[in-house]
């Protein structure tokens, strides 16, 4: 059977945060504050052990007490909040409000880049009549990073966890996002880079088609298959 739809994860599939360096720098900067470089190292080294930074390395270890919120994290904007600041605490960082000027830091539209291919790609499949949906476990609205990088205009709708209050891989979100577009899971093709979340979408009867998480860079046209698994 012909695919007619096509469900992209967004971060490690469609956009890659920024560095956790850029992202600490970005904040330090707009705080006027400077450090030597000896110390941003340091601290740019906590908060990737810590795994504090939202689509960026995984925690080294969850600490006990952040265990429960980082499992719930992508069901409330609430829980997200509170699991990634949490783990930017961890990083025992000097600078008083840092914690909170760095989550809305990874909100920014400018904290985020496009695979070099993802344009092209989505242009394609909305040429073709295609359907496009984002399928996404966060905790905030990432429709204005799309629209701040042109890819708006080719996505016909969006399934946000936390806006549903479930995460992948639960398969009401990907039943969730297979009826905005009208179309049955088994006409559907599921995109993403996280094997375990995305997988999912197979229970529900998608086919599904993983990508690797590699900086933008390093992964110029791996979005290149999708258009070929469209019938």
């Amino acid at each position: 059977m012909a695919i007619k739809a096509v469900l992209f994860d967004f971060s490690g599939t469609l956009f890659r945060i920024e560095t956790t360096a850029s992202w600490l720098r970005s904040v330090l900067d707009s705080a006027g504050i400077s450090v030597p470089e000896s110390e941003f190292a340091r601290c740019t080294e906590r908060l990737e052990v810590a795994g504090a930074l939202p689509g960026g390395p995984a925690p080294r270890s969850v600490p006990p007490g952040l265990a429960q919120l980082w499992h719930d994290r992508d069901r409330t904007a609430e829980l997200h909040r509170a699991a990634y600041t949490g783990l930017t605490r961890e990083a025992e960082l000097p600078w008083p409000g840092v914690c909170e000027a760095l989550y809305e830091r990874h909100r920014e539209p400018a904290a985020w880049t496009p695979y070099p291919d993802a344009a092209g790609v989505l242009g394609e499949l909305r040429g073709r009549g295609v359907g496009v949906g984002i399928v996404s476990n966060i905790g905030w609205d990432l429709r204005p990073v799309f629209r701040a990088h042109g890819l708006d205009a080719f996505v016909d709708s969006y399934t946000l966890s936390y806006e549903h209050g479930v995460q992948k891989p639960d398969g009401r979100l990907f039943e969730t996002a297979c009826q905005a577009l009208g179309e049955a899971p088994q006409d559907t093709l599921m995109v993403g880079d996280d094997r375990h979340a995305d997988g999912g979408a197979a229970a529900l009867g998608c086919a599904v088609h993983f990508v690797d998480h590699l900086p933008a860079a390093e992964r110029p046209d791996a979005l290149r298959a999708v258009p070929a698994l469209v019938g």
